[in-house]
């Protein structure tokens, strides 16, 4: 009879100090999901919602009924999963990455830092472990430290759709004049969709190393609707101002997550939304002696959604938002599925193909990767 393996003990998770540059930060608004208990709040936060997705497409929310202690219990499961070791790690690695695929764990070593105009041989030390729904849709298995949690995991995952993707859908909805029910229709936990919490791991390097890069990871986009991004104190996520092309600098906030914005949203109402563009820059010199570890949630749309522009919102139709670039070119709108695994398949492979940054990943989409 095998002896069981025993587990360790979840230890508390310290946040590094925040940084004492001055860097160009974003200027960013905030959404309040405390003042939308009632039908004016809901207006108020729904317009300040509008703008943030029009301007800039990143945002802050506060007040979403989440304690920072069971947000602290995620961070050091997280942890604990980047201290097993790497041979413990690859058991749980992705199975056919390059079909997309993405739940479980991938580290490609074999991947270069995505750099701008310094060249480096340096690989990547990005790690990733993909956690998917909790709906009977998706096979589970994980390392005994994820395990003996997995309930506290289940939990914390459903609330993230209850406490904030739902109040911020609705929030959306009367933003563009639709029903409140109209995006949390097809944002359901109990339908089938690719969403997933990860614990994400930027693996440190040396000053002398950071030299040689502008960023750790390059501009890009998310395949999604919104993703959430809780408080990490290491300065590194930059966004692109639409309207200057300029990139920012996005501070943590206390007390806060940071979402923003992404592809299927702007497919959905004919690009009045825009997905934002963002990156991981080479952070502070007072913060490249830590591991930068994220905690994020990666919401979607049901996998059966087409990705066609909205029809009945009068808001899109007034400002003359009434086609996405599938429509516009003639050519088959995808489903949230098709777009999914054609955007992974992308981004997990050819990188080192020189027509990579430009690929055409369905007809009549190319993707495009950023400075």
């Amino acid at each position: 009879m095998p002896v069981p393996v025993p587990v360790p003990e979840l230890g508390s998770y310290s946040y590094v100090a925040e940084t004492k540059e001055n860097l160009d930060w974003a200027d960013l608004v905030t959404v309040d999901l405390s003042q939308a208990s009632t039908p004016e709040g809901k207006h108020t936060q729904a317009s300040i919602l509008l703008s943030a997705l029009k301007e800039k497409g990143f945002f802050y929310v506060k007040n979403f009924n989440i304690s920072q202690e069971r947000v602290n219990r995620q961070f050091a499961l997280g942890k604990a999963f980047y201290e097993l070791s790497q041979e413990e790690k690859d058991q749980f690695a992705v199975k056919g990455v390059e079909q997309g695929n993405y739940n479980g764990y991938v580290h490609n070593t074999k991947r270069p830092v995505d750099n701008n105009s310094k060249k480096t041989s340096l690989p990547s030390r990005v790690e990733v472990y993909n956690i998917p729904k909790f709906n009977g849709d998706f096979e589970h298995h994980h390392p005994a430290i994820i395990e003996e949690h997995i309930e506290e995991v289940e939990e914390f995952a459903r609330s993230l759709h209850s406490e904030v993707l739902d109040p911020l859908f609705v929030l959306l909805a009367i933003a563009l004049e639709l029903p409140e029910d109209y995006f949390t229709k097809m944002h359901q936990y109990s339908v089938k969709s690719e969403d997933h919490l990860r614990y994400m791991k930027y693996g440190k390097y040396t000053p002398e190393e950071n030299k040689t890069m502008e960023t750790w990871v390059r501009g890009h986009t998310d395949l999604g609707s919104f993703t959430l991004l809780f408080r990490q104190p290491v300065a590194a996520l930059q966004i692109r101002y639409p309207s200057t092309n300029e990139w920012k600098w996005v501070k943590p906030q206390d007390a806060t997550l940071t979402v923003n914005a992404c592809d299927a949203l702007q497919f959905l109402t004919g690009g009045y939304v825009k997905s934002t563009i963002h990156r991981v820059a080479v952070p502070p010199i007072d913060q490249q002696h830590v591991d930068r570890l994220g905690l994020l949630y990666f919401s979607r749309p049901h996998n059966d959604i087409p990705l066609a522009t909205i029809k009945d919102s009068p808001l899109l139709r007034r400002e003359g938002y009434t086609q996405n670039d599938f429509e516009a070119s003639g050519n088959a709108v995808p489903t949230m599925e098709e777009w999914t695994f054609a955007k992974q398949k992308w981004q997990r492979t050819g990188y080192d193909d020189p027509e990579h940054k430009t690929a055409q990943i369905l007809p009549g989409w190319k993707e495009k990767v950023y400075a």
